[in-house]
């Protein structure tokens, strides 16, 4: 539906894109994050025509954006973070004046204004000028403005920027359903946004794509946290010679047994992290030892995007968890 290919922007000597190549396909709901100035909006108007890459190719749904421009930007719906709307006009003046820049006609043109509004919740406020509108009503004016015509791709910058709780939930319901037959770029400073809608993240860095993962791929650590009565010369023992075990640092107890005794374990996922997990606790069991907790480090996504945006960040975990210097290497 959607690839990217070497996009490149420069402003003078300043690189603000740096050769970012992606592909999304239909029906994906797909996270662009990054800090201010990272190049997200550089690449968003990129993809919707607006500015012209230096270097590298847009193409969405088999077209070329830069030979076919008009063609292309007829299968977009696109919300800039500051919706370009007239204030004098009225919310339906907007609608109709959209509708008219997207082509529409006739009882189409009616049908098609009228989906919107009802996709969007604006009829209490139709014949109110856009000046005395909300934040809220003024972003789903925005909204509504980039679904006319049930784009093929919609890119949304910020699309919950100042709605309350209610409207935010529908909004999420509103993206999802258009995801059911078109491709969604959705840029917000908002995890949790990312974590209700999309599937899988793009992080920017620098100009640079950094992160292309799904979500539950970026969530799952080498990490394991182990709590058990095996003493610290057992786990070296026994632990330390099963596949995949690659290193163990002992960790000031925080458990409520009286024996337990906290491990961290690294791990290579290449042998397989269930069977890994399995032979754990087979090893621990067989001694007679007892196994309180094997569980899987999950990380959360401002974590990861913390970690690749900026290196001077240290993981929560690592300073919670009080490492100790004693570790047991494989």
């Amino acid at each position: 539906m959607l690839s990217v290919k070497q996009l490149t922007r420069q402003y003078g000597s300043f690189t603000a894109v740096d050769e970012v190549s992606f592909t999304i396909g239909k029906g994906e709901i797909v996270g662009l994050l990054g800090h201010n100035g990272a190049g997200k909006t550089t690449i968003m108007k990129m993809l919707s025509g607006y500015l012209e890459p230096n270097n590298g190719s847009v193409n969405i749904d088999g077209l070329d954006l830069a030979s076919h421009a008009k063609a292309v930007q007829a299968r977009l719906g696109y919300l800039p973070e500051n919706l370009p709307v007239y204030p004098e006009m009225t919310i339906a003046d907007y609608l109709d004046y959209a509708a008219d820049l997207k082509g529409f006609t006739g009882t189409e043109k009616s049908q098609e204004i009228s989906r919107v509004i009802k996709a969007t919740d604006l009829s209490a406020k139709l014949l109110a000028p856009i000046e005395t509108l909300s934040r809220g009503f003024k972003q789903r004016v925005g909204v509504a403005q980039a679904i006319l015509g049930s784009p093929k791709i919609l890119i949304l910058d910020e699309p919950t920027n100042g709605l309350d709780p209610r409207q935010t939930e529908q909004m999420r319901v509103l993206i999802k359903s258009i995801a059911q037959n078109a491709t969604v770029i959705l840029s917000t400073h908002i995890m949790q946004e990312v974590d209700a809608l999309c599937d899988r993240v793009l992080i920017v860095n620098g100009g640079k794509l950094v992160v292309d993962s799904k979500l539950e791929a970026l969530r799952q650590s080498d990490t394991l946290h182990l709590t058990t009565s095996m003493s610290g010369e057992d786990v070296l023992m026994y632990l330390n010679p099963i596949n995949g075990v690659d290193n163990m640092t002992r960790l000031d107890s925080k458990s409520s047994y009286p024996d337990a005794n906290d491990y961290e374990i690294t791990i290579n996922k290449s042998d397989g992290h269930h069977n890994i997990l399995a032979s754990i606790a087979k090893a621990i069991i067989d001694t007679g030892n007892n196994l309180y907790r094997l569980t899987e480090v999950h990380r959360d996504l401002e974590t990861v995007f913390r970690e690749v945006s900026d290196p001077s960040y240290q993981r929560t975990e690592d300073v919670e968890t009080n490492q100790q210097e004693v570790s047991y290497a494989a």
